[in-house]
């Protein structure tokens, strides 16, 4: 297995690609590629779809489209399909979180982020895929989506950091094609697109969710960091995820379902 990193979205990208398809890739620039060149058509695949949503959807990119919205420049009715198809779904996390995931920060800017670098992540996978890798992770900046099984184990095995003590590990979970994707919101991860629920109070200090597709565990995990118990509950009746929660005085939480991820 090979691992290959770049830069992109403010964080470090690592891609682990594991084995190949012994099928004919139907695209014909990558017909006859083998090896380590087929591993360099994937990962700069990978890299052109995380630069191409950050070129759009950054907030730290004045040329970006979403900033300018965010100055009036460019009304969001006027914007691109693109752009107005993420705030769609946006706003259907929204109401399945019952509002604690929002797409606006408090001063009303539009701000995508919470779903955008999930995306970028399912679409980096669908590209590694295409290549014909079979078993594969892709992790931004502690955010993990795997395919397939590598060749040894039986999932990816990958750890949750304690956010206490960034040096210490709070468990060991398998990834598994039935539960691929992990994400972990907190203010030691991302602090800067997660708000409070109105109302809420918590010492929720870091949230993990696995789930069986990466947008549900990334908006899972904000949602719960911002809207604390009631959200808890009220999304791990609502889906099928597996959720470990780091209060701030270190005492851990986790619903039924974690446990059976736990690598042994």
């Amino acid at each position: 297995m090979t691992v290959h990193t770049f830069e992109s979205m403010g964080t470090v990208v690592s891609v682990r690609l594991g084995a190949l398809s012994t099928e004919v890739v139907d695209a014909p620039s990558i017909a006859t590629d083998v090896g380590a060149a087929r591993e360099s058509v994937a990962i700069a695949a990978a890299q052109q779809v995380f630069d191409g949503l950050n070129e759009k959807f950054s907030l730290y990119r004045e040329a970006s489209e979403i900033s300018q919205i965010a100055r009036g420049e460019i009304l969001l009715t006027a914007s691109s399909e693109r752009m107005r198809d993420a705030y769609a779904q946006a706003l259907l996390w929204r109401e399945a979180t019952n509002g604690a995931f929002t797409p606006h920060r408090p001063d009303g800017v539009l701000d995508l982020s919470g779903t955008i670098k999930a995306v970028a992540l399912a679409e980096a996978a669908a590209a590694i895929q295409s290549c014909g890798f079979t078993s594969f992770s892709v992790n931004a900046g502690g955010d993990i989506l795997t395919h397939g099984i590598p060749q040894a184990g039986d999932g990816w095995v990958t750890g949750i950091v304690d956010p206490q003590n960034r040096e210490e590990l709070l468990s060991i979970t398998a990834l598994t094609p039935e539960f691929p994707a992990m994400a972990t919101s907190g203010s030691a991860e991302r602090g800067d697109h997660i708000w409070a629920r109105p109302g809420a109070t918590h010492d929720f200090l870091q949230v993990t969710v696995i789930a069986g597709d990466i947008i549900t565990a990334d908006v899972c995990a904000t949602a719960i960091i911002a809207g604390g118990q009631e959200t808890l509950d009220h999304l791990t009746a609502q889906f099928a995820i597996a959720v470990l929660v780091v209060k701030s005085n270190g005492e851990l939480l986790a619903n039924d379902r974690f446990p059976e991820l736990v690598a042994r």
